[in-house]
C-alpha cells in the first residue's frame, strides 16, 4: 500500500490535459473507468469506485441496473455491489442524498461528520468497511451522475490535499461527461421529471411552511377534500407514502423553493 508521502501532486494543467486525451479516445465505459483509475492511483491511495446515473425521484434509485445506469471498476470488492443493491432496495442512503443536493465533492468521513447518521442509516458505510473501503470521494457531477473513489484508508487532509481533490474532480467530470456519449438513453429509464399539476405544487408549497387541511383548503379557496385528493394524487406521482416524504422529494426535484 503507498504512503500519503509517496503522492505528489503533480501540474494541474497538463496532466488533466493528458488524462482527457485518453479519455476522449475511449469506446466503453470500462475504459473510462480504467483511465480514471490510472490517473486516481497516482495521486492517491485511491481506486475507482464506479459511476452511476442519478434518477430525479429518489425512490428510482432503487431500479438502478449494472451496466446500464450503474459501472463498477474492476478494482471494487467482489461481493459489495450485490450486498449494496440488495440493501439499497430496501433502505434509503443518506450519502446518496447529500450527493444530489451537493455542489462539491464529499469523504465518507466528511458525510459521517455532517450528518452523523445512526442506527440503519449507517449501513452504508458499515456495509463498505466490511469489504475492505475504509473511505471514499464521492463526487456530485452536475447533479446527474455520481462517480466515486475508494480506499483502504482515512482521507483526512494530508492524505487528499486539496489540489489533488481539485483534479479528481475535475477528471470525474470529464468521465462522467463521456460515459453520458457512450451508454443508451433508455426513455423508459428513470430520470423523467414527475407531472405535478400548479394545483398539486400550491398544495405542497403550503405543507412545506406547517399549513394544516382546512387552512390549506381556505387560503386556495379549495375544500378539504379536494386538498386531501390533490396531496394523495401528488405522493402517487413522487413515489412516496405520505406528507413528510413528498415535500421532502419535492424539495430534492427542485418542484418547490
Amino acid at each position: 500500500m503507498h504512503s500519503p508521502n509517496s503522492f505528489v501532486t503533480p501540474p494541474v494543467t497538463p496532466f488533466l490535459a493528458s488524462f482527457t486525451n485518453d479519455v476522449a479516445k475511449t469506446r466503453t465505459p470500462v475504459a473510462v473507468l480504467d483511465a480514471l483509475h490510472g490517473l486516481a492511483s497516482k495521486l492517491a491511495p485511491l481506486s475507482v469506485l464506479g459511476a452511476a446515473r442519478i434518477p430525479l425521484q429518489t425512490s428510482d434509485w432503487r431500479s438502478t441496473r449494472l451496466g446500464r445506469d450503474a459501472f463498477l471498476h474492476a478494482s471494487v470488492p467482489e461481493g459489495w455491489w450485490e450486498e449494496y443493491a440488495a440493501m439499497a432496495k430496501k433502505e434509503h442512503d443518506p450519502g446518496l442524498m447529500m450527493a444530489r443536493s451537493s455542489l462539491m465533492a464529499c469523504t465518507w468521513t466528511e458525510t459521517m461528520q455532517m450528518l452523523e447518521p445512526i442506527g440503519i442509516d449507517r449501513w452504508p458505510y458499515e456495509l463498505s468497511r466490511n469489504y475492505g473501503m475504509r473511505d471514499a470521494l464521492t463526487c456530485s457531477v452536475g447533479r446527474r451522475w455520481i462517480v466515486s473513489y475508494w480506499s483502504r484508508q482515512a482521507l483526512n487532509d494530508s492524505v487528499l490535499t486539496q489540489p489533488c481533490r481539485i483534479i479528481l474532480f475535475a477528471a470525474a467530470s470529464f468521465a462522467a461527461l463521456r460515459l453520458e456519449q457512450q451508454i443508451d438513453h433508455d426513455p423508459h429509464w428513470m430520470g423523467k421529471r414527475a407531472r405535478v399539476t400548479p394545483r398539486e405544487l400550491a398544495v405542497l408549497r403550503l405543507v412545506s411552511v406547517g399549513r394544516q387541511t382546512e387552512e390549506i383548503a381556505d387560503v386556495l379557496g379549495l375544500g378539504q377534500e379536494t386538498v386531501r385528493s390533490h396531496l394523495k394524487k401528488v405522493q402517487g406521482k413522487l413515489g412516496v407514502r405520505n406528507r413528510p416524504q413528498a415535500v421532502a422529494e419535492a424539495l430534492r426535484q427542485n418542484l418547490i423553493p
